[in-house]
């Protein structure tokens, strides 16, 4: 078999320089630049910055604010990635299972992937108004007083529920997939061994679902750490003041309104490592119980 090479060692590497660039430019630069930052107390106007060494993050560790942040962002993340995989698998399966209608069916679930964040936090700041808001007047008749951005409780319960909402379309379309390529000879086979379907799906397909849920988890726990920033700001109707928050979105309030820079640059930097090493432990410790063949 003739293999497909390059006739000189600067072409690929010509090919890969606009990408590259695009990495240094966007990632690698502004991560230097933040890491930096965190070692100086600035200026917020820019006039100066005096070094500080490790004190910014001294100050990180004996925050109590800072520490309340963080156990509501690893809750929060918790929440919508449970949430998010777990009602895509119930309605992919169900999906996967329609006769009459499946398209639409099919379609009614995945037309909320093309809603940017801050539109969905948008659409969940008229849900939950207070003063007429739909679900609002639905909790009202169950007794409960649902106060969206004054009580904490409550501003945490419509943050998860729409990332949540917001979340479950792109997973639905993975499980489907993942549900759809799995063999008919293989379900054929499950059923004559085990007639109970939910031992079928346990048994059987939920371990061939393995790859696809690992790529989801990991996807969905990304998402709730960033991609939800436009959903927080949205609810939180742009004063935080003490409603929750998650640390990406610390970091923008004690940068850009607290103009305390070196303090966010050293937020960033945390984050970055626990994401990395996050990343590092899924790849080596879960994804050894996957297999792929």
């Amino acid at each position: 078999m003739k293999r497909a090479g390059f006739s000189t060692k600067w072409l690929p590497i010509l090919l890969l320089l606009p990408q590259l660039l695009i990495i240094a430019i966007f990632f690698y630069w502004p991560a230097l630049h933040a890491v930096t930052s965190s070692f100086y107390l600035q200026d917020p106007f820019g006039f100066g910055q005096t070094f500080v060494g490790l004190e910014n993050y001294t100050h990180l560790a004996s925050s109590v604010e800072y520490l309340k942040v963080a156990k509501f962002t690893v809750l929060f993340t918790v929440l919508v990635t449970f949430f998010s995989l777990a009602l895509a698998l119930l309605f992919a399966v169900k999906a996967d299972k329609v006769l009459r209608g499946a398209k639409t069916y099919r379609t009614l679930l995945m037309w909320v992937y093309a809603v940017a964040p801050p539109v969905a936090g948008f659409i969940g700041l008229l849900m939950f108004n207070q003063t007429w808001g739909p679900l609002s007047d639905l909790f009202k008749f169950f007794g409960w007083d649902f106060t969206l951005g004054v009580n904490y409780f409550d501003t945490a319960f419509a943050m998860v529920v729409v990332s949540v909402w917001k979340q479950v379309p792109v997973n639905f379309i993975f499980f489907l997939s993942g549900l759809q390529s799995i063999p008919r000879a293989v379900r054929e086979a499950a059923l004559l061994d085990n007639r109970s379907g939910t031992r079928r799906f346990w048994d059987i397909t939920f371990p061939l679902l393995a790859p696809t849920g690992f790529f989801l988890l990991i996807t969905n726990i990304t998402y709730s750490l960033f991609d939800t920033f436009g959903v927080i700001d949205t609810l939180n109707k742009g004063e935080p003041g003490n409603n929750p928050m998650t640390l990406v979105y610390k970091v923008f309030v004690d940068g850009f309104r607290g103009n305390d820079l070196g303090g966010s640059s050293a937020q960033s930097v945390i984050l970055m490592i626990l994401v990395l090493a996050l990343t590092v432990f899924q790849f080596r410790l879960i994804e050894r119980r996957i297999h792929y063949t």
